[in-house]
């Protein structure tokens, strides 16, 4: 489980930060607790009403989140999940989301947490989804992580 060395964090105030959560709709039970794990640490971190913007899988991803970055928030949170098959559809949609919300990221200059599922079966999705029962949130993960690095880069300023 990927879970252990992860790094213990306080809740900071984020309050003031605009945060968008991308979400993919497929596995409607998992989305559901990614999205309700990144709304929690939203709220734990001073996050007033962070938008919500669905799109229909993690392939779409990648535009929604660059169609936000463009639109002046501080933060994205990409939530997603794909469960392997017994096809090369797994391996194409991972790579794709992975590289476009990295691109985001970079040529927007704004954080993007990386709350994507890439499981070998809907088991493993639901132990990282924070639902009941679940040993992981990486929804929560994947929040905290934007806004904690929002606020770094707040931090850091604007080189000019």
């Amino acid at each position: 489980m990927s879970g252990s060395g992860a790094p213990r964090q306080e809740p900071v105030d984020g309050s003031g930060l605009r945060i968008a959560i991308v979400a993919a709709s497929w596995h409607e039970q998992v989305m559901d607790g990614l999205v309700a794990g990144a709304r929690r640490a939203c709220d734990e971190h001073g996050v007033v009403d962070p938008l919500l913007v669905r799109v229909p899988g993690t392939f779409e991803l990648p535009v929604a989140a660059a169609a936000v970055a463009r639109q002046g928030v501080d933060a994205v949170v990409a939530l997603g999940v794909v469960i392997r098959g017994g096809t090369p559809h797994f391996d194409y949609v991972c790579s794709a989301a992975t590289d476009g919300l990295t691109r985001v990221a970079l040529d927007h200059g704004v954080p993007v947490g990386f709350g994507v599922l890439t499981c070998d079966d809907e088991q493993q999705a639901l132990d990282r989804a924070g639902l009941a029962g679940s040993r992981e949130d990486k929804g929560h993960e994947a929040a905290s992580a934007a806004v904690l690095t929002a606020l770094t880069l707040k931090g850091i300023g604007t080189p000019g």
